[in-house]
This record gives structure tokens, C-alpha cells and sequence, in this order.
């Protein structure tokens, strides 16, 4: 099994090559990118089985080089998933995208930079998470971020250039805070292996391990859109074109996020900073809510979410348990499948309306009434009704904390059910606005809600073009495997719960670091 772990990266990055040299053939393309992303897809199920079965973690030391000088690629029960999960949705998005260009001749997703860069920032997620030493993953941070660079200003228009400058500078910054950790973490322990860093901390002060322990939440902070460093997201991701901003959406910040489960579980152990979090989950769940609420432009609404349900994550890993670390996996793993089939939704949604705005859009359950279903079941999954994953998701994380019991994790979980009321009322009303309102229904309505008017984006109008079946069976696919983490919550719940409590018992960075030694 081994063998297989390195392919995870190498096939994706081989895939891009290839895509390089037959620039012109856009067919190869398609094919080279497709089978990629399926191979990998394939793999990283045969390796969760594994890990989660008969095997446990694997580690493997690339080129034959051990620790401290070798790199060494980890894959646990957490990464096999997320990989696996990555790899669904990057397929999806890449059959919508495929869709898209051909109806509109590749104007906003030219096929020679497209592909290659698309290939690319999959290798950087998957080795982000597969990896076992602290530069390894800034190496997969950068690979993700070269890629994503490309990918937000595809089309070259003055808004795209414009979000995309500031997405550079943040991210910069965010990768000279984290490379600056990474230094100060070596400096201290002589290390940046995962496994060394967890066994030498309880060595350093506790006032080092603050520092070092705060320096990486920051880094990794701004890279989960963590509020107040989620200033970022909002404008960055709607500007892009639908495809790049639904994979954007589903999977770039829950790199950060991983990345902190693992600062959080397995290097800082006897280091608590867990009320710290806990007051920075409660601020990104209510302002980010906030924020949707306030916004009249579909794509800007579904960004304020997204920084409003990173609060759920941070929540689980303040309370940091092994149920609440597990059932925080279980809600990544849900955010990322229904955050990308909204915002491929409302890419539908804008061809057929010509327009994004909950102002200008209005008629489409006569007209569209498909549409209407694949937005109207994400959407009430994200606001966690029950008996849909977002309810289930909640519902663990809340137990979690009641169970802890503290006056603080009851104001969190309060904080938690107002924010997926106002989750399900945002959703709901752009939904309402879009979907039912006829369309000689204006003045009396617009009257209601002209308090969005001076929102930003509000009056935005974009040329209506045809919708290829490919595009919705992409989207109608995601609905499906939406609807599949309800029906097989019970399985996949038990996969996350098993998965928190190994890492949260410290099981893993033992029986890898027995594997390292061994070889």
C-alpha cells in the first residue's frame, strides 16, 4: 500500500505536464485530466479502506531519505478521506467546467492554461494533506496557491485582476508568516517532522510553545478565512469564473482547516489555546452570518456563509474531544460536498438568469424548476434541517459541547443554532426572491427588501447563454452525493468519529513514527 501513497501527488502533477505539451488538443486534455483525477479517486478509497481497516496509518519516506533529511508523505484516516473527498469534487467541478467551455468557446476557461493549473492545484491539496513534515506542506501550500493564482484572473477582466491582486497579497502574507513559524519551530527543536515536532515540544516553555503555537494558528488562520482574517473571501472568490470559485469555495480553506486539526490535536498537545478559539469560532459564526444576510448578490451571499460555517470547524477543535474533533471532520467533509453544489448551482443560476442578484432574478420555478431543486436541497442542507447532514453535522457538534457542559461552550452552541437560522433564512430568501417571485411581481417586493440596494454587487447583470446537460448532470451528480452523506451518515460518521479519537489519542504520530524507525 505504500506505493501508492506518492501517486496521490505524481499523478496529478504528471497529468499537468502532459496537458503542458499537448496544449493545443483539447480533447487530450479532457481525457489526461479526467483520468487523473478518477486515478486518484480510486486510490485514495483503496488507501481509506486500508488505513481505517487492516493496515493503519501509513508512512512512507520518499526517495529512501529518512527524518530529519527525507521527506516523508503520512496518510491516516483523516487524509485518506479528505483526499478521497477532494478528488470527488475537483472530477465534478471538472465536468462542469469541461461544459462550460464548450458552450462558450473557452472565453472564460481557455483549455491551455486551465487544465495544467487545475491539475496542479489538486497535486498541492492533495500533498497539503498527505503530508508529514511542516514544509512539506508549505511546499503544498504554494503549489495550491501558484495554481489558484492562475485560476482567479482567468479571463484577464479589470474586476478579476483587481481580487485577484488582493488575494495574492493576503496569501503572501500568510506564507511569510507560516515559512517565519516553520523557521522558529526548527530553530527551537532541530525539526520540522510532524511526528519529531509532537514528541520534542513538551520539552521547550510553555511561553515558547505559545509562541510558536500562536505564530502557526495565525498563518493557518488566514488561510481558513478565520474572522477577523476572513476580510479576504468575499470580494476573492465571486469574481472568478463559477467553476474556479465552486472548488475555491469547497476545498482551499479547508486546507487551512486541516491544517490546524493538526497544530491543534497532535503538535501543541499540553499547549491550550482552546478559549482563544473558542471566541474566534463564535465571532466567525455570528459576523459571517451577519454578512450574508446583508448581501443581494447570490455568489457574495454563499462567500458569507462559507466564513460563518468555518466557525462550526473551530468550534469542534476548541472543544477538542475526540467526539468533537471527529464529528468536526464529519462537518468538513459535508461543508465541502453542499458549499461546491450551491455555488455550481448559482453558476446555473447565472446562465439561465443572466444575472446573480436576489434583486434582478425572479420567475425561474416556471422556467427552470430543475434549478430550482438542485439549489433548494443544498441549500436547506447547509442550514441544517433535518434529516440532512448539516442537521446531523450540528447536531454531533453540539453534543460534543454539551457534554462538556462549560457556561462558554452553552453561549457557543446558542451562537451555533442562530447561525444556522440565519443560514437557512438567507439561503431561503434568495431562494423565495429567485424562484417564486413572478415576474410582473417588483414593486411591492423590491419595496420589502430595499434595504439591499446599496449592497454591493446588487445591480449586477451578465449576458444569459444556454446551459449544457453536461453542466447540470455535474451539479445534478453533487446533489446526489449530498443526499448520500444522509443516507450513509451512520458509516461515514463512524469513519470520522474513529478517525478523531486516533488522532486525538495521539495513535497515529505512534505507530507512523514505529514505521519511519522501522525502515
Amino acid at each position: 500500500m505504500s506505493a501508492l501513497v506518492p501517486l496521490l501527488v505524481g499523478i496529478p502533477l504528471i497529468g499537468a505536464a502532459i496537458n503542458l505539451v499537448f496544449g493545443r488538443r483539447k480533447k487530450t486534455q479532457i481525457v489526461v485530466s479526467v483520468a487523473s483525477l478518477t486515478l486518484v479517486l480510486v486510490l485514495a478509497a483503496i488507501l481509506l479502506v486500508a488505513v481505517d481497516t487492516t493496515t493503519g496509518p501509513i508512512a512512507v519516506a520518499i526517495a529512501g531519505w529518512d527524518i530529519p533529511l527525507g521527506i516523508v508523505l503520512y496518510v491516516d484516516v483523516l487524509a485518506a478521506l479528505l483526499v478521497m473527498v477532494s478528488a470527488i469534487v475537483l472530477l465534478a467541478v471538472l465536468l462542469f467546467s469541461i461544459g462550460q467551455g464548450a458552450a462558450d468557446n473557452d472565453e472564460d476557461t481557455p483549455v491551455s492554461i486551465f487544465y495544467p493549473a487545475y491539475l496542479i492545484l489538486g497535486a498541492g491539496i492533495f500533498n497539503a494533506f498527505i503530508a508529514g513534515d511542516l514544509f512539506n506542506l508549505y511546499v503544498g501550500f504554494e503549489i495550491l496557491l501558484v495554481a489558484s493564482y492562475v485560476l482567479i484572473t482567468l479571463g484577464s477582466t479589470e474586476s478579476r485582476i483587481r481580487t485577484g491582486v488582493v488575494y495574492i497579497v493576503v496569501s503572501l502574507v500568510s506564507s511569510i508568516l507560516f515559512l517565519a513559524a516553520i523557521a522558529m519551530v526548527y530553530g527551537a527543536l532541530g525539526t520540522v517532522n510532524m511526528v519529531q515536532i509532537s514528541e520534542r515540544m513538551a520539552q521547550l516553555p510553555q511561553d515558547i510553545q505559545t509562541i510558536l503555537h500562536l505564530m502557526l494558528l495565525l498563518a493557518f488562520a488566514i488561510k481558513a478565512a478565520v474572522f477577523p482574517l476572513s476580510f479576504w473571501l468575499p470580494d476573492s472568490y465571486p469574481t472568478a469564473p463559477a467553476p474556479v470559485t465552486a472548488v475555491f469555495a469547497g476545498l482551499l480553506t479547508k486546507v487551512g482547516v486541516y491544517a490546524i486539526i493538526r497544530t491543534e490535536t497532535q503538535l501543541f498537545v499540553d499547549n491550550d489555546l482552546n478559549f482563544l478559539l473558542m471566541m474566534v469560532a463564535l465571532a466567525t459564526m455570528i459576523v459571517g452570518i451577519l454578512g450574508a444576510v446583508a448581501q443581494a448578490e447570490l455568489k457574495r451571499i454563499l462567500s458569507f456563509t462559507l466564513v460563518s460555517h468555518i466557525g462550526y470547524m473551530i468550534f469542534g477543535l476548541a472543544i477538542n474531544t475526540p467526539l468533537a474533533v471527529g464529528a468536526t471532520i464529519y462537518y468538513i467533509v459535508h461543508h465541502i460536498i453542499v458549499q461546491t453544489t450551491l455555488f455550481l448551482a448559482v453558476g446555473l443560476i447565472e446562465r439561465r438568469a443572466g444575472s446573480t442578484s436576489i434583486l434582478k432574478v425572479k420567475g425561474l420555478m416556471r422556467a427552470a424548476p430543475l434549478l430550482a431543486v438542485l439549489y433548494f436541497i443544498p441549500a436547506i442542507n447547509l442550514g441544517g434541517l433535518p434529516p440532512f447532514s448539516g442537521f446531523i453535522g450540528k447536531y454531533a457538534l453540539f453534543d460534543a459541547g454539551a457534554q462538556v457542559g462549560t457556561p462558554v461552550m452553552m453561549v457557543l452552541i446558542v451562537g451555533g443554532i442562530a447561525t444556522s437560522i440565519l443560514t437557512l433564512y438567507a439561503l431561503m430568501r434568495a431562494w423565495n426572491l429567485s424562484f417564486w417571485r413572478e415576474e410582473n411581481d417588483s414593486t411591492e417586493t423590491l419595496e420589502r427588501i430595499a434595504y439591499l440596494g446599496n449592497a454591493p454587487a446588487a445591480s449586477i447583470s451578465t449576458e444569459r447563454r444556454t446551459i449544457p446537460r453536461i453542466m447540470t448532470f455535474a451539479t445534478a451528480g453533487m446533489v446526489v452525493v449530498t443526499l448520500s452523506l444522509t443516507v450513509f451518515a451512520g458509516p461515514l460518521l463512524d469513519v470520522c468519529l474513529r478517525a478523531g479519537e486516533r488522532i486525538t489519542d495521539g495513535i497515529t504520530l505512534v505507530q507512523l513514527q514505529e514505521q519511519v524507525a522501522d525502515r
